[in-house]
């Protein structure tokens, strides 16, 4: 079985599925290989279960009638309608689509985005003083976030299809990169403080995010 390591100085032995179904194994830096794998398999079971999930689940949409859409971690129903100019509208309870399905949510999901999560990133900055200097909006296959060393914060829009708590989740924890450019100790107690049950969200990213990568 193929697997990803990384070595640290955690104390523990962990794994994870990645959401492109690869295998990271995280490990304390003086543990053996043979311990390694001996780990492995023994969750082997879960890992080619948790696998077959995810590459069937990243299958991409196909924008059909009544193919279920994301959306601030709900599920709703597309409609196909046809008019003159391209469009999309949400009701509340469905999507409806007229014109080509992935150019026009793209743009809707990164619209609507925009419109939700830069409040809620200049809520947090000015409450906490955690001052950024631009913002990108970005479909990035591999990161939800980013911020650079001069303090530049990218956010993956495609997020917009994620819960409420895990789109605050991913602005806090790249503003908390701007005072500590790190994930030691300091940087999660900083995210802690700001947010008290973040490991909700991470879990869900962790388990969930793969869903987002669909679109």
């Amino acid at each position: 079985m193929k697997y990803q390591l990384i070595r640290s100085k955690r104390k523990t032995l962990s794994l994870q599925i990645s959401d492109n179904a690869e295998l990271l194994i995280r490990t304390p830096n003086r543990l053996s290989i043979k311990k390694i794998e001996s780990f492995i398999r023994e969750k082997q079971h879960w890992i080619e279960k948790k696998q077959a999930l995810i590459k069937n689940t990243k299958r991409k949409m196909h924008y059909h009638e009544d193919e279920d859409l994301l959306y601030l971690g709900n599920t709703y129903p597309l409609k196909l309608i046809h008019m003159q100019k391209p469009q999309i509208h949400f009701d509340g309870t469905n999507f409806y689509l007229s014109g080509d399905g992935k150019t026009h949510f793209h743009t809707w999901y990164k619209n609507t985005f925009r419109n939700i999560a830069l409040p809620r990133l200049d809520y947090y900055a000015d409450l906490h003083q955690l001052n950024y200097k631009k913002v990108y909006l970005k479909a990035q296959k591999t990161k939800w976030g980013s911020c650079s060393h001069v303090n530049n914060i990218n956010l993956n829009y495609l997020l917009i299809m994620a819960p409420m708590n895990v789109i605050d989740y991913v602005i806090v924890h790249e503003l908390a990169h701007i005072k500590h450019k790190h994930h030691q100790s300091e940087f999660w107690q900083l995210v802690k403080s700001i947010l008290p049950n973040y490991h909700q969200a991470k879990n869900w990213l962790k388990e969930q995010g793969h869903q987002l990568r669909r679109l």
